[in-house]
Parts: structure tokens; sequence; C-alpha cells
């Protein structure tokens, strides 16, 4: 089975580029998780500060056949890279794993790239508990795994 992938662009306003990137891709702003209205009620259910609701923002397909591509604000730091692949190593059952099924398959996933070359960076959680890996590809290209 082929995993899913979404285009990672690092950026100044989450927000624009969504909005631009709709347009130009004929894609839409990506709906609120289901049970909720907006994604004001989303980020204040799960505790997202107000002065952070704007560094990550998302396009999607509405016929379901492209990437979804993710907007987050760069900070400036390490990797310079603006531009990165996330790769949906679990799909869809991850939402019925336990957190620690979803950390071992994160593992083995990890360890299948490593023997194709890639180097681990770090594991890493967002705002919403989310966790992910950070690698390097063989050729020091940053990707994420999820």
């Amino acid at each position: 089975m082929a995993h899913g992938i979404q285009i990672v662009i690092a950026c100044d306003d989450p927000a624009r580029l969504t909005e631009f990137w709709a347009g130009a891709l004929g894609y839409v702003e990506q709906a609120p998780p289901s049970g909720f209205d907006s994604w004001s009620a989303f980020a204040d259910e799960v505790g997202i500060p107000e002065d952070r609701r704007n560094d990550l923002s998302a396009v999607v397909d509405p016929d379901g056949v492209g990437p979804r591509i993710l907007f987050e604000r760069w900070d400036g730091g390490a990797p310079t890279q603006r531009v990165h692949l996330d790769i949906n190593s679990i799909g869809r059952k991850s939402v019925d794993l336990t957190d620690e099924e979803r950390r071992e398959a994160l593992v083995l996933e990890r360890r299948r790239l490593e023997a194709l070359g890639a180097r681990f960076s770090r594991e890493t959680t967002g705002m919403a508990g989310e966790t992910w890996l950070e690698m390097f590809d063989p050729e020091g290209n940053w990707f994420c795994v999820q």
C-alpha cells in the first residue's frame, strides 16, 4: 500500500498563503475536524493560544485526488528548507490506535526508512498533541513521518 503525503510550505503568513493557493489551484481551505463548526472552536478546545492560531493552515483538493498542502509559520530556524514532504505512514487506521500503538508504528516506520538510507533527527509533538518524526533523506532533505 502506498503512503499518502502532504506538501508542507514554511511561510510567514499561513492564512494568506492558504487563500492564495486555494484560488490558484482550485483547492479549498481544509474544514475543521468533525464536531467543530470552526477552526477557532477547535483551537479553543485543544488550548491553542490566540497568538498561535495562524501558525498552521491547509488547503485540500475538493475532489480528494491531489495532496493536502499545509502552510506552517516558519520560525527562521533549522532546517532552512522551506518546502518538505510529510509521509502519512500510518494512514487512516491511526484513529483506531492507542498512543502507544501509534508510537510503535512510527518506530517501525523509522527503522524501515533508516534501512533505506534516511537519518533520524527527532520526535516532536504539535500544539494539538499529535506526534511525528523529523528525518532527512540520503541527500539531507528534511521530511516528516506521521
